[in-house]
């Protein structure tokens, strides 16, 4: 129960969050950025209005920056990679046959994230080299090892049983590109890919094609097509099969609307605590609220950033395992024990 309290508390806390600086910032710019237009000045004779050429925006006001702005430049990718203040680097927009295969903010992440991975395991093999059949590693192979072997054994074999070896590369391919994806966001001037929904439907989708490659390897066409009915009698086929046919979809678009869901209000909220001392110009908000609510949120994110990693991962093994789960093999390798 204290468990279920804290959670509402921790949602709570992070819907005023996201509400109290879009109020404010609203009503402070609005204010600003439009300036008190005199009234027009009526003529001595007639008593009628003037007309009058429209003032010119004051200076300042052209490049004032709104805080949902900023936080959304933040947020969503673009073609500049700012390192403020020493300046921004322009990515290339690459445009063939009408297709957009520009350079962004997400792609440079995600080639920084697999040469990162690359240089780790590479590292950690090297090390694995040289040592004895009675050495233990140490350092950053021992790190390795122990979640490797937690995805090997909690995760896949847990989940999808004695064939888990097949889909065991993938698994932990997804969870360490995820992790250090999660993780590389929250390092200066770093940006969270997996923050970007095009990056997650694309993980969902293989985890997709995964799945019923499994479900055909291991029932066929036919059986692939009878778990369609679910079981049921000829007269409810009409409506078991469309919804087992949308379920088939609803898993990846889970996978994928959890994962940029998270990592995306995740910064949404710092970046929001943090603005508030600025709009209410406020040094006394910014130590009292501010730093401490952003300190806080950015541990949440560390914890948040391995545990999605470890979701996207646990699910995928999951459904990969129902779909090649063979129903009725636990009794049927019972009876054959017992005769």
């Amino acid at each position: 129960m204290k468990r279920v309290k804290a959670i509402k508390a921790n949602a709570i806390l992070k819907v005023i969050a996201l509400i109290v600086p879009l109020l404010l910032s609203i009503n402070s710019f609005t204010l600003a950025s439009t300036p008190d237009t005199p009234a027009a000045p009526q003529s001595p004779v007639t008593g009628v209005e003037a007309p009058q050429t429209t003032a010119a925006p004051a200076e300042g006001a052209e490049g004032e920056e709104k805080a949902g702005d900023v936080i959304m430049h933040h947020i969503l990718d673009n073609h500049i990679i700012a390192f403020e203040p020493f300046g921004e680097i322009e990515l290339p927009k690459i445009v063939v046959g009408g297709f957009d295969l520009s350079i962004t903010k997400h792609v440079v992440m995600l080639w920084v994230v697999s040469a990162i991975l690359i240089i780790l395991f590479a590292i950690a093999g090297g090390k694995y080299k040289n040592m004895t059949a009675r050495q233990a590693p140490k350092g950053l192979a021992n790190a390795l090892e122990a979640l490797v072997e937690f995805i090997r054994v909690d995760v896949a074999k847990a989940n999808i049983g004695k064939d888990y070896a097949k889909y065991l590369d993938y698994l932990l391919t997804v969870f360490f590109f995820i992790l250090l994806c999660n993780l590389i966001g929250l390092v200066p001037y770093g940006s969270t890919a997996t923050g970007n929904i095009n990056v997650t439907l694309t993980l969902a989708t293989f985890t997709f094609f995964i799945t019923q490659a499994a479900a055909l390897k291991a029932h066929g066409i036919k059986g692939y097509l009878a778990h369609l009915t679910g079981g049921t009698h000829p007269a409810l086929w009409i409506i078991m099969i469309p919804i087992e046919f949308i379920g088939l979809f609803t898993k990846p678009v889970a996978l994928t609307i959890r994962l940029f869901a998270n990592m995306t209000a995740g910064h949404i909220v710092i970046l929001s605590l943090i603005f508030i001392s600025f709009i209410l110009k406020s040094y006394i908000v910014a130590v009292v609220m501010s730093v401490p609510f952003s300190i806080f949120i950015y541990l949440l994110e560390l914890f948040v950033a391995f545990l999605q990693a470890f979701i996207f991962t646990m699910l995928s093994a999951l459904f990969i395992g129902l779909a090649s789960a063979h129903e009725g093999h636990e009794e049927h390798e019972a009876g054959a024990a017992h005769h």
